[in-house]
C-alpha cells in the first residue's frame, strides 16, 4: 500500500511539475489584466457561495476556498469560478466569472487531482498548499473543481499526503450536500 502510495504521489507531482510549467509560459504572454469575464453570477446568493462559507467558517486552517465548472444555463466549455471564499475579505468576490485556467480545465474535463506545494512562491501574503480536486455530487459524479489553500508556514512538517486526505475529506463532506450541479446554483435557502 506505501508503494502504491508514493506511485501515485509522484505521478500527481510530476503531473503538477508539468502543468505549472506550461500554466507560467502562457502566463507570461497574457496580461494580467487581459482577462474578461465570462459569466456574470445572480443577484441572488447561491448555494454553491453558501457551501463555500461553511467550509471557510469551519475549518481556520483554510486560507481560500473556491468552486469552478460550467455553471448552468451556461454555454458548453464556459468554464469559471462559481463561488469562492477567502480570510481576505473581498479578495475573492472580483474573480468570480473569470475564465478558468488551463489546469482548472484539465481537472474539470479528466477528473484528475493536483497537489501544489507553492514552493517558490514569493508574492504569495501567506505560505500555502493548494490541492485541486474534482468536484463530486452525491452519485460521485464529477461536476467541477474544487480548489483548497490551505495555511502551511515554514517548517510546518505537513506532508503533500496530510493536504491531500485533508482535502479529500472536506470534498467527499460536501458530496451528500451537492444532490447535482443544478442544485449548487440555487437560490440559497
Amino acid at each position: 500500500m506505501k508503494t502504491l502510495s508514493k506511485i501515485v504521489l509522484v505521478a500527481v507531482l510530476g503531473t503538477s511539475s508539468i502543468l505549472c510549467a506550461s500554466s507560467l509560459s502562457a502566463a507570461e504572454s497574457v496580461a494580467p489584466a487581459a482577462h474578461a469575464k465570462n459569466w456574470t453570477p445572480p443577484a441572488y446568493k447561491i448555494n454553491a457561495q453558501v457551501l463555500v462559507d461553511e467550509i471557510m467558517a469551519k475549518h481556520p486552517e483554510l486560507i481560500s476556498v473556491t468552486f469552478h465548472g460550467v455553471p448552468v444555463g451556461a454555454a458548453p466549455k464556459t468554464y469559471t469560478m462559481f463561488a469562492g471564499a477567502s480570510m481576505f475579505p473581498g479578495s475573492y468576490q472580483d474573480r468570480i466569472g473569470n475564465p478558468d485556467d488551463p489546469d482548472d480545465i484539465m481537472i474539470i474535463e479528466t477528473g484528475i487531482t493536483i497537489l501544489d506545494s507553492r514552493w517558490h512562491r514569493t508574492k504569495d501574503v501567506v505560505k500555502k498548499y493548494v490541492p485541486m480536486l474534482p468536484l463530486r455530487d452525491a452519485a460521485g459524479e464529477n461536476i467541477g473543481l474544487l480548489v483548497l489553500a490551505f495555511k502551511n508556514p515554514a517548517n510546518s512538517g505537513k506532508s503533500d499526503l496530510y493536504f491531500l486526505r485533508a482535502a479529500t475529506e472536506i470534498r467527499d463532506g460536501l458530496q451528500k450536500k451537492i444532490p447535482n450541479l443544478a442544485s449548487l446554483f440555487d437560490p440559497a435557502k
